[in-house]
């Protein structure tokens, strides 16, 4: 296939029959574009590949985004190319677009517009969202599509409970409009339940998104489990006060320069034991 030029309209224009190149195959980006983004590059990509590791994808259709630096005045971004899996993506083959999901590149690869719907609501809302993770996972679905959503069951909960937002399905991301009432549900929150559909995290960098998820999945994980004995008279929920104790209690973790320098570079090595790569 050609390389996208920036003029393309994406995946809009495929047809039957297309390639998709080997990520490992490309022509490796480092030296050819700015450090800065060289470093974003190789950061999102090791956060596809751990949560390839932790079992948070849906195959090819869900995403993680990261802003660059602007380029004459304008936003930039970093979100998967179409067809490449997480437990295969590589800091070249990542996808530069603009904040309409416009390609910004010369690349092999094209991308799934409907994608970046949902990201780049989050990322033209918050400038603070240095990195968004969007995942399809059964447990977090599951607790999407309860009325009440996640309760306070457990410490993994507490410990993002209050900082959590609801937003109500409208169906595939593919309708624009969606994209105000999606931030007007977020506001000022770092994660997003999307009932119906899945969850959603926000950081200042790949670290602190990956975190939140972290505790956010468990969170759900836990009260899927520990519902297998019965409707809510089984359980015990700790009050609200208790779950803003523990809030404000593990609030440091996702402060940048905190939790993201105490967990990300054993993640790396990890990263690097058992699925290396991820710097091509």
């Amino acid at each position: 296939m050609d390389a996208v030029t920036p003029t393309d309209n994406a995946a809009v224009n495929m047809t039957p029959g297309f390639d998709i190149p080997d990520p490992s195959s490309i022509e490796r980006l480092e030296g050819k574009v700015s450090d800065a983004e060289w470093a974003v590059r190789k950061e999102l990509a090791a956060t596809y590949r751990l949560c390839a590791l932790h079992a948070w994808t849906d195959l090819v259709f869900t995403h993680i985004s990261a802003r660059l630096p602007d380029e004459d005045g304008e936003e930039r971004f970093l979100i998967n190319p179409y067809g490449v899996m997480f437990d295969e993506m590589t800091a070249s083959s990542l996808v530069k677009i603009d904040l309409d999901g416009n390609i910004k590149q010369d690349t092999p690869y094209f991308i799934n517009p409907a994608g970046f719907t949902i990201h780049s609501a989050v990322h033209s809302a918050r400038h603070d969202a240095g990195c968004v993770i969007h995942v399809h996972t059964p447990y977090g679905i599951a607790v999407s599509i309860q009325k009440e959503g996640l309760r306070r069951y457990s410490q993994f909960s507490m410990q993002v409970y209050d900082d959590i937002a609801y937003h109500g399905y409208e169906g595939i991301a593919l309708d624009l409009d969606e994209r105000e009432r999606l931030v007007a549900d977020i506001g000022e929150k770092n994660l997003l339940i999307l009932r119906n559909h899945g969850t959603l995290t926000m950081g200042e960098n790949c670290a602190i998104a990956f975190l939140r998820m972290y505790f956010l999945e468990n969170a759900c994980k836990t009260q899927i489990l520990a519902q297998a004995v019965g409707g809510a008279e089984h359980l015990n929920e700790e009050p609200p006060e208790m779950g803003a104790r523990v809030f404000q209690q593990t609030a440091p973790a996702f402060a940048k320069g905190l939790g993201d320098n105490l967990v990300w570079p054993g993640l790396m090595r990890k990263l690097q034991r058992a699925n290396p790569g991820y710097d091509y």
